[in-house]
């Protein structure tokens, strides 16, 4: 199964892009499913045909679905929605406010990854496209199962014993509600889950992210610090897009200014994300929507191509020996080193570039030794790892 993931800022054309890779897969006979992600779907309006929380059939072999939060937790979240609500309410909260506020952040997210992996489950589809939402709801989305499973790993076992401990007295004493064993076990089940959301979504032979960029300067610098963040994650990042490119055989004065921009910036998008592909799309001569002028982007786009390809393959972490030496080096472009930070705590590294942070956990060849020093050079940071081992682990 293949999942293949575009983003961009606002505006630059990601619905189109997805709508119409999807639409190509599906023509070339694979079972395909677009989901959207974002709050402000515009999948239905791309295809001018209405969607809805369940998969709805467009064309033979091809689905679309444009995720609810409502319809989607009870099934997901249910039984820890549940649970927080009641809490809320014991705190003197009305009701009805206090069921609302128990849709935390990031469950949105989590729901939509949910679906990705239920469907891999399923085995249904051969070809899972997401249009995500613009690139900063999109980091968080991706970054959420890195937070909750740190959060989980560090939090959730103390949580059971203390509650198994403090349950009887509180109930009896201070009615309060605290959380049951069916609460644990769909934490549990959850953190299960998360383990497979990350193993699929760090396949880079499964899944592939896409930028989709305008040939503009904000665009592309906002491109660059997400792909940066995509490497941190371990996402890998296949093809970037160059969206309404301004045909050369437009004329006139007016268009020419535009066209010396455009062209500036898309050389500046190839030097920026080499090696990656860049692959070009035309401004369209109409608004692309529905099936006919989506199938003129698709062509556009990927020729008698197959969009499912994976169009560039390469590691975003590597571990070599260097003499006495191993060094990890993790692919970070489009940052400095005063924006990186490291911290080491025995088989766990935390890497944080800006206000993102990862925590990788370190292979067992790594564990125990003592970080040295660490590099950044061309767009990579290397850690180097002394082969004589620390006292206390740290």
């Amino acid at each position: 199964m293949r999942v293949i993931l575009f983003t961009g800022k606002g505006g630059v054309g990601k619905t189109s892009v997805a709508a119409a890779t999807a639409l190509r897969s599906a023509e070339l006979g694979y079972k395909t499913i677009v989901l959207s992600t974002d709050a402000a779907h515009s999948l239905s309006d791309s295809f001018d045909t209405p969607l809805g929380n369940e998969p709805r059939l467009i064309i033979p072999h091809l689905w679309g679905q444009e995720t609810e939060l409502s319809q989607t937790l009870e099934t997901q979240w249910g039984t820890i929605q549940r649970y927080l609500s009641a809490l809320f309410a014991w705190r003197g909260m009305d009701e009805m406010v206090a069921e609302e506020i128990a849709i935390l952040p990031g469950m949105e997210e989590l729901t939509n990854l949910l679906c990705i992996v239920h469907y891999q489950d399923e085995g249904q589809y051969d070809v899972i496209v997401v249009d995500c939402a613009p690139t900063g709801e999109t980091l968080r989305l991706l970054s959420f199962p890195e937070m909750l499973h740190w959060w989980m790993t560090k939090m959730f076992p103390i949580g059971r014993r203390v509650a198994g401990v403090v349950s009887p007295l509180a109930r009896a004493v201070m009615n309060i509600p605290l959380p049951d064993n069916e609460v644990f076990n769909s934490i549990e089940e959850l953190y299960s889950e998360l383990d497979r959301i990350r193993a699929l979504l760090t396949d880079a032979e499964k899944t592939s992210v896409r930028l989709v960029v305008n040939p503009e300067k904000m665009v592309i610098k906002e491109a660059q610090r997400t792909f940066t963040y995509f490497n941190l994650y371990g996402y890998s990042t296949d093809l970037v897009i160059c969206n309404r490119l301004i045909p050369k055989g437009v004329g006139g004065r007016y268009f020419q200014a535009w066209k010396d921009s455009q062209r500036k910036y898309h050389q500046l998008i190839e030097e920026c994300f080499a090696p990656l592909p860049v692959s070009d799309i035309p401004l369209m001569e109409q608004e692309v929507v529905g099936i006919s002028r989506l199938r003129v982007m698709a062509e556009a786009l990927y020729g008698e191509g197959d969009p499912t390809a994976v169009f560039f393959r390469g590691q975003v972490q590597d571990i070599q020996k260097e003499n006495k030496h191993y060094v990890l080096t993790l692919a970070l472009p489009f940052t400095s080193k005063e924006k990186i930070s490291l911290l080491r705590s025995r088989d766990e590294l935390t890497i944080q570039v800006a206000s993102f942070r990862r925590n990788v956990i370190l292979p067992r060849i790594l564990r125990g030794l003592v970080v040295s020093e660490a590099k950044l050079e061309e767009g990579k940071l290397k850690i180097r790892f002394l082969q004589e081992r620390s006292g206390d682990g740290k």
